[in-house]
């Protein structure tokens, strides 16, 4: 993948300059946490991307939630591996590269991305959660990925990896 940058914002990469999958520790970079920018791909059409901080055992196509707040409250953009936990209601995305804890980079929030699959991710139906950063197409209630849709199966673009459709997706909530 090599997304290319077309929001601008002040103080930001030049629209046109390359979507990096990451940044090392210390966030040199302008980009605040929370960001979210289009970027375009020949490939892989235009998708959206948000800023977060990273968290261990990050892969290429994890999935992650983000919705911590801190004592006061405030968002901290802290992404962790979406468990297979039923009826979560969490903000999902998935990570463009290995960003490990104390890392900084981007997570795709909507467009065709790359996700990793426990193996058993079909092509044309719904995504659920598979723990460990991973997802399926084993349906477990309370566990869809809500906004999105498996476009291959597990396989393209390489081993225990597809591509899903996404449109800010999000845990199921609960069902009632």
């Amino acid at each position: 993948m090599k997304y290319v940058i077309m929001t601008h914002q002040l103080g930001s990469p030049a629209v046109g300059s390359a979507l990096e999958a990451s940044t090392a520790a210390g966030r040199s970079t302008p980009w605040k946490l929370g960001d979210i920018v289009r970027a375009v791909d020949d490939d892989y059409g235009v998708g959206e991307f948000i800023y977060l901080a990273g968290c261990a055992g990050t892969v290429q196509g994890s999935v992650v939630t983000y919705d911590g707040a801190d004592m006061n409250g405030l968002p901290t953009w802290q992404s962790m591996l979406a468990p297979a936990t039923a009826n979560m209601s969490a903000p999902l995305a998935f990570a463009t590269a290995p960003i490990l804890a104390g890392e900084y980079g981007w997570y795709q929030i909507a467009g065709s991305a790359v996700v990793s699959t426990n193996g058993t991710l079909a092509a044309g139906g719904p995504v659920y959660l598979a723990g460990g950063g991973q997802v399926t197409s084993t349906a477990a209630a309370g566990m869809e990925v809500m906004n999105s849709r498996a476009e291959t199966a597990t396989g393209t673009p390489m081993a225990n990896q597809a591509i899903v459709k996404i449109n800010r997706p999000f845990a199921q909530g609960a069902i009632t």
